[in-house]
């Protein structure tokens, strides 16, 4: 039985890029120990994607009416198809490496609730990844030679024990919010929220929104709004990585350093419980002087 499953939702593979970077991603979660992966959807060529990479795939995940896959649907589909103890829902542009295994198996020593997540390191990529010996090696001196450390706003994975998020609202996968809302879910529940960056390097692999409807953002369509509804408004997609309880390095878990970022997260989240009959504007203009409003800005851009 693997300790991981990894769950996914890939794009169809009709644009060269996006199937070239989809392929990297999945051969590199098929050459990890003790980690199966499942492909959801029927998008395509999504169905021989799987079955050329030795993957399960399952078809039949629900839609919205625009007919983008639910996340909701995801979470059972992976459940009723998995033994495994841990769960990642994950994009299908990630790179993993041996590292993630690693640090999973960790967390899962160190705690029975918890949900894993960390900041990417954003890299351009124009050719398949030679999977040869040594690949890893490589393709981290080629990651650190770009430098491109993402920001702390958006999560491409969130890795969990099975017995979280038993309850995951319609979101639709690919727009934003819903990846806010389960850090905000993790802190509601007390759940341990442990930021993995010092001791893994996902990899996201950079593309254009080609795929999206007008090639716009995924901020910038309906379904991110009724995202944004579900989630049960603005203050609850607000939560970030800078939002984690913990930190694990060199094997250990320990809280966070204290930031002026993270200082000003934990007075705007105090001012939110304290005063939640204010407008979400007044506790924003409460808790960040104008000095930080193009930092938070920045942010959540």
């Amino acid at each position: 039985m693997p300790l991981i499953t990894l769950f996914s939702a890939p794009k169809p593979f009709t644009d060269p890029h996006i199937a070239m970077i989809q392929r990297n991603a999945i051969k590199s979660w098929t050459l990890l120990p003790d980690v199966e992966v499942i492909l959801l959807g029927e998008e395509t060529g999504l169905a021989e994607a799987a079955k050329e990479l030795g993957v399960k795939h399952v078809p039949h995940v629900e839609r919205n009416d625009s007919g983008v896959p639910l996340i909701s649907s995801m979470f059972q589909l992976a459940r009723e198809n998995s033994n495994s103890e841990l769960l990642c829902i994950i994009n299908a542009d990630m790179i993993l490496m041996q590292d993630f295994v690693e640090a999973a198996s960790r967390s899962r020593m160190l705690r029975d609730e918890f949900v894993l997540l960390s900041q990417r390191w954003d890299y351009d990529v124009a050719t398949a990844i030679d999977f040869a010996e040594g690949w890893e090696s490589r393709l981290h001196e080629s990651v650190r030679k770009q430098n491109q450390l993402h920001r702390p706003a958006g999560s491409d994975f969130f890795l969990f024990p099975k017995s979280c998020y038993e309850d995951i609202p319609n979101f639709t996968i690919g727009r934003a919010g819903w990846d806010n809302w389960m850090i905000y879910k993790a802190r509601k529940e007390n759940w341990p929220v442990i930021d993995c960056t010092p001791s893994v390097m996902i990899v996201h692999q950079n593309h254009d929104y080609s795929h999206l409807p007008g090639g716009k953002s995924h901020y910038e369509h309906p379904e991110t709004n009724e995202n944004i509804r579900l989630a049960g408004g603005q203050a609850n997609i607000r939560y970030t990585i800078l939002d984690a309880t913990h930190r694990l390095a060199d094997g250990k878990l320990a809280r966070p350093k204290m930031t002026s970022l993270r200082f000003m997260r934990k007075v705007e989240l105090f001012l939110r419980a304290m005063f939640f009959f204010l407008p979400e504007d007044a506790i924003e203009n409460i808790a960040r002087p104008k000095r930080w409003k193009k930092r938070f800005q920045k942010l959540f851009k």
